[in-house]
């Protein structure tokens, strides 16, 4: 189950970052692309791209703790 969860994290994480990064260059890197196909078929994100990568980050980050947390406890 941790390495679910840090699995999880981990992509969570990169995809925020990507996306955040996208939306401030203007979408300038090119590789990063991949992310709008998670935010634009949601359509009450509309124009709050940035806010829900950064959420997506943040969510990172918590199931990171979550998993370090499950692994202290063993």
């Amino acid at each position: 189950m941790r390495k679910i969860l840090e699995f999880i994290g981990a992509a969570l994480i990169i995809v925020g970052v990507c996306g955040v990064l996208r939306e401030l260059t203007g979408g300038w890197f090119a590789l990063m692309g991949f992310t709008r196909w998670l935010i634009e078929p949601v359509g009450f994100l509309d124009g709050k791209e940035l806010y829900a990568h950064i959420v997506l980050a943040v969510l990172g980050v918590a199931f990171l703790t979550a998993a370090g947390r499950s692994g202290s406890r063993q």
